[in-house]
């Protein structure tokens, strides 16, 4: 693992995570600046707030696509390579994206809350890992009808389930990397969340 190869993992996997969707798509559509409606959050759940389903749909697929692109650029760049050096290069690459997402260059190194990203992300490194993920958010919001919940719940989980699962070092630290930055984005929503203020999907508070 040569340090061009990871200095283009990283370059890469970050701005490709940059690409703020959210922001592009609600343009394109003539919905308005997506910083200026709702939370101001550039992600799925905040395009929700425009009433076009479709918009967000499109937000979600590129926000968590943009994650797992990274991670197979890594992997298809290092299909030659041991095993190891694999795995730490596509987890170099899956948490570049995340923090570009989360600092985008294109937005003046703001970005979004990082669940879909996480998401794309983990499920590119280590499929059943992401996939676990994935199920945890929705069982938790079909529940409890929180997606902040859903997405704390599910991001603290990931790591574990790596551990659980026998995954690489890297993937498991990739998850516990990626699930506290998720948490240092969801502070507000966790102080809503002990006030019962934070609002569910649909919009109804606690």
């Amino acid at each position: 693992m040569t340090p061009t190869l990871i200095l283009a993992a990283v370059m890469g996997g970050y701005l490709l995570g940059s690409i703020p969707f959210g922001v592009i798509v609600t343009r394109l559509a003539g919905a308005g600046d997506l910083r200026q409606i709702g939370s101001g959050n550039i992600g799925a759940t905040n395009v929700l707030r425009t009433g076009r389903k479709g918009l967000a749909f499109v937000t979600l697929v590129g926000d968590g696509g943009k994650g797992a692109l990274a991670v197979l650029c890594a992997w298809l760049a290092t299909r030659d390579a041991g095993p190891m050096v694999q795995v730490q290069l596509t987890a170099l690459a899956g948490g570049a994206a995340f923090l570009g997402h989360l600092f985008s260059v294109w937005l003046k190194f703001r970005g979004g809350k990082g669940v879909a990203t996480f998401l794309g992300t983990l499920l590119a490194a280590a499929w059943p890992v992401g996939l676990i993920a994935c199920a945890t958010w929705l069982v938790v919001a079909k529940l409890f009808k929180f997606s902040s919940l859903s997405a704390l719940v599910a991001t603290a989980t990931a790591p574990v389930v790596a551990l659980a699962l026998g995954r690489p070092w890297p993937i498991a630290l990739l998850a516990a990397v990626m699930a506290t930055l998720v948490y240092f984005r969801h502070a507000e929503n966790i102080r809503r969340l002990l006030k019962g203020q934070e609002p569910k999907i649909g919009g109804d508070k606690a």
